[in-house]
């Protein structure tokens, strides 16, 4: 069986997207998923996303990391996807209904509402997600937010000295992470600029991670360290997120369309 596949990127963020709204495709589990997006035997890409019908939104969009894992949520993915459908949508995902919006060069992402609970970052145990009292290397009291997936910040005086190769995997695969985590650290400019590093679970180090960006942005905000809206710059480019008076995040930025193939099922089955 031979399927269609689209290219594309947010601020170096890749994804190969598999489109079965109108024409199924067969069952992914997480072994065709890894060897899609292994960069020397597949098409390569950090997420596979796939857009299926949906009973409870315009479209459900699944997420594959590159390691083969579902997950709930993904920025950078959300705004491809609004490129791609090219009008407004409400998008079902694992972690809640988005909304997305395509716009100039890119598009605007309703990404709901954070959530600071303990239990819904998840952890292993009861304690402040605002200032926790944890610390991995010289990494102490980071924040937690659940952006539709769970991450963990630290607020650092130069992100980019950070050896986040290094102890990015070991904060990931913490037993204080039941479902893994997402690692960011960031550096705050001033009250509208933050810079961003991200390990990514399931991709490691990025140029870009959209969910990271708004958890960052709203754990600065959280703390009085930022505006209601910042731009946070990641390796791969900035993003714009704004927190409403009705608690939900707007994620703006851009996205691209690379190209458009198709491959032989049965070659990665």
């Amino acid at each position: 069986m031979r399927v269609d596949f689209t290219k594309m990127h947010g601020l170096g963020n890749d994804f190969v997207v598999l489109d079965a709204r109108a024409r199924a495709v067969p069952a992914i589990d997480a072994a065709i998923a890894r060897a899609l997006a292994d960069r020397r035997t597949g098409i390569g890409c950090d997420q596979l996303i796939l857009l299926e019908p949906s009973e409870t939104a315009d479209f459900r969009m699944r997420i594959f990391n590159h390691d083969g894992g579902e997950v709930e949520a993904c920025g950078n993915a959300s705004r491809a996807v609004a490129l791609l459908h090219g009008a407004d949508a409400s998008v079902e995902t694992s972690g809640g209904v988005i909304h997305v919006e395509p716009a100039s060069g890119g598009a605007s992402v309703d990404m709901g509402k954070p959530r600071f609970d303990w239990d819904a970052i998840p952890l292993a145990y009861a304690m402040d997600t605002a200032i926790m009292p944890v610390g991995w290397d010289g990494l102490d009291q980071p924040g937690a937010v659940n952006v539709g997936n769970p991450h963990v910040i630290f607020f650092v005086e130069n992100a980019d000295a950070v050896p986040l190769d290094e102890v990015g995997p070991e904060i990931e695969n913490d037993p204080l992470f039941p479902e893994r985590v997402n690692v960011n650290v960031a550096t705050i400019e001033n009250r509208e600029h933050i810079r961003l590093r991200v390990w990514e679970r399931g991709v490691g180090l990025t140029r870009a991670c959209g969910t990271g960006a708004c958890a960052t942005a709203i754990h600065a905000m959280r703390r009085g360290l930022a505006d209601r809206e910042v731009t946070v710059t990641l390796p791969g480019g900035d993003l714009v997120i704004a927190w409403g008076d009705d608690n939900r995040i707007r994620m703006t930025g851009p996205a691209t369309e690379s190209y458009r193939g198709s491959f032989e099922w049965g070659d990665f089955a």
